[in-house]
């Protein structure tokens, strides 16, 4: 069975300061409008790394380079990808999500092909939900596929109209 992993929709970052990497986007790349979001927190009932319940807080920063939605990730407190990554390597380019068209056969196809899911959950009451699988073998530190709902895409459109006027 081959199953369409989506376009790629967004490229992200982990830093261990969010505002560093965005002046350092802004003034030397041109991304402006970003939307930082402080204390976003992930818990046990609708979080999990490594198959066990995970409980973390990250500010996140979104913004966008045309189409294409940039991510920056802080952790703040508690275990995750992301501060394993900072551990392992230091801060930098941490994934890149796609949006498949059926998000559960996709993740099922990516464990059918051996990448097993470092990370998944959703937030908003269900109204966003990812997986992340190690892509290191790949030559990219994590694969992320993403479902969003209406509500989640519309706030999307209001950062990416927020960074055309940046």
């Amino acid at each position: 069975m081959t199953v369409a992993y989506g376009p790629i929709c967004q490229i992200a970052w982990v830093t261990e300061d969010i505002e560093a990497t965005e002046q350092l986007l802004s003034k030397q790349f041109g991304v402006g409008g970003w939307v930082r979001m402080p204390n976003i927190e992930f818990g046990p009932q609708t979080c999990r790394l490594h198959g066990e319940p995970a409980d973390f807080t990250a500010h996140i920063s979104l913004s966008y380079s045309g189409d294409m939605q940039l991510e920056l990730i802080q952790p703040v407190r508690g275990d995750s990808i992301y501060t394993e990554f900072l551990a392992r390597s230091g801060p930098g380019l941490h994934h890149v999500c796609f949006e498949p068209g059926d998000f559960d056969a996709a993740v099922a196809s990516a464990q059918e092909q051996g990448l097993p899911i470092v990370q998944e959950g959703e937030m908003s009451g269900g109204l966003m939900r990812f997986a992340y699988m190690d892509g290191a073998s790949a030559g990219v530190p994590y694969i992320e596929l993403g479902k969003f709902s209406p509500e989640i895409r519309a706030m999307f459109e209001h950062i990416k109209t927020a960074a055309k006027g940046a």
